[in-house]
């Protein structure tokens, strides 16, 4: 057994070494009365220690000393049973009434023959390391003000690039081209530049052009009357009508048949409108903006969409760089979308460990955002820990990270010969097939999202399985 140590100091030394010292001191006698009160003590409370001295620590109403509040008695106080209290982390009571925080030690004192004869307690002030822990919390949220637009997460300089478009295209009513791979948020742009503009409180309308045939299309715009189709039972308006006064986007622009086009330039350059089976033309006050995943001077060029239709609405491009082009934000993003699930799922998922940031960070995210936000949701289905391991990232990411040279976007020479060409059934068919019919590689090699490439199977009625082969 350790052998106790024991100072004996001169009663003159002892005082002036109590009233030095930064942490707070006081002592009680056996009745828990207080019998010293050291000058860091009287700064902590506002009590003085003519104030103090004589009554008992309640005095200060601890919120936590032994898992409790403060009793109303030594008889009753954890230190007797205890001996000591180390870095317990609590408030006390101020003479003005509000509540300090404070980390308390304590100690029990006895004479040679075990006799009780007081406590020594120690009190350190956190006021100042509480006021630094709010300050650098409100620096993390204003930075994090500073990573952000709406809901666009960033501070790449290629992110901050757009933010600052999104400013200028927010303060005039000029039409908006977006331009960038599937799944890098150009309806998130668009929603900003509609929230940071004059039309706010008016309508955004949101319409994916590539969704709906050219006569469903033409009617989800411009609106019908009765009786201009099967099935138009009655009147409807159309989205630029709905739009009035506000901003209607327009996704996938690219899509659209040369003869929406041509209906399309009208409302752009007249901001009129005729609904399908009437002739009466009706005004409309809407912002346009649009957006593509294509090339629209690639189709111009081929002849698949108009030049005229082109120039009028690339008044004002913006375009959103892929997600490979700024791994930096990677980490902002990851940390938002376990946020978002942790709200959503009620776990409390502390973040990712890091060989699973490195994979991560070398992955060449293909889908962009929205395949980081589903790599995450899809880790939250597995992860059982606090933190998001390897094997809980799905497995075509862990799968590519562990292949060589394929940290970047695929540059073979079939690759290349896939991403100049226009995508066709027979393309696509054709990409299935070397892929052994794994859509999420298909569209890697295409530069596409798995969903992508799903939709356009069912387009084009390509079967989602590729033929059983026959065995001999």
């Amino acid at each position: 057994m350790q052998k106790e140590t024991k100072w004996i100091l001169d009663p003159g030394f002892s005082s002036l070494l109590l009233e030095s010292m930064a942490d707070g001191v006081f002592t009680l006698d056996e009745n828990g009365r207080i019998t010293s009160w050291n000058p860091s003590i009287e700064r902590i409370t506002g009590y003085t220690a003519g104030e103090a001295i004589g009554r008992s620590c309640t005095l200060l109403n601890f919120t936590l000393c032994f898992q409790k509040s403060c009793p109303t008695g030594i008889g009753d106080c954890g230190i007797l049973r205890h001996g000591r209290l180390d870095g317990r982390e609590c408030f006390l009571r101020h003479k003005e009434g509000y509540d300090v925080p404070v980390v308390k030690s304590a100690r029990l004192v006895k004479d040679e023959r075990g006799s009780i004869k007081g406590v020594v307690e120690t009190v350190t002030d956190l006021s100042e390391l509480k006021k630094a822990r709010r300050e650098a919390e409100e620096a993390n949220r204003r930075l994090g003000q500073i990573h952000r637009l709406g809901n666009i997460i960033g501070k790449s300089h290629a992110v901050r690039q757009v933010f600052s478009a999104i400013s200028a295209a927010a303060e005039s009513e000029a039409t908006i081209l977006l331009e960038g791979e599937s799944g890098t948020g150009k309806e998130l742009v668009a929603g900003a530049i509609h929230h940071h503009s004059a039309r706010k409180m008016m309508p955004f309308v949101t319409v994916n052009c590539s969704a709906l045939s050219e006569s469903l299309l033409e009617s989800e715009l411009f609106g019908h009357v009765r009786g201009a189709f099967t099935g138009a039972v009655r009147d409807r308006i159309g989205r630029f009508e709905e739009a009035e006064g506000g901003t209607i986007f327009l996704d996938e622009i690219g899509e659209i048949s040369p003869f929406v086009q041509v209906k399309l330039l009208r409302v752009v350059q007249e901001r009129e409108i005729e609904r399908v089976g009437e002739s009466k033309k009706r005004r409309v006050d809407l912002r346009f903006i649009v957006a593509t995943n294509k090339d629209l001077g690639d189709l111009v060029r081929t002849g698949e969409f108009r030049e005229d239709l082109f120039y009028r609405l690339k008044v004002f491009p913006i375009i959103i760089p892929p997600l490979r082009e700024r791994r930096e934000d990677i980490p902002l993003l990851v940390s938002h979308f376990i946020n978002a699930q942790n709200s959503k799922t009620g776990k409390k998922i502390e973040g990712v460990t890091q060989s699973s940031m490195r994979i991560l960070m070398e992955y060449p995210w293909f889908g962009n955002v929205r395949e980081l936000e589903n790599a995450i949701e899809h880790a939250f289905v597995l992860c059982t820990g606090e933190y998001i391991d390897v094997f809980d990232l799905p497995v075509e990411i862990r799968q590519l990270a562990y292949r060589t040279g394929l940290e970047k976007p695929p540059s073979s020479a079939k690759a290349k010969l896939f991403s100049n060409r226009k995508l066709s059934p027979e393309m696509l068919v054709e990409i299935l097939t070397d892929c052994e019919w794994n859509k999420a590689e298909a569209g890697r090699r295409l530069g596409l999202s798995r969903t992508a490439v799903w939709k356009y199977m069912k387009k084009w009625d390509i079967p989602l399985k590729g033929p059983v082969p026959h065995t001999s």
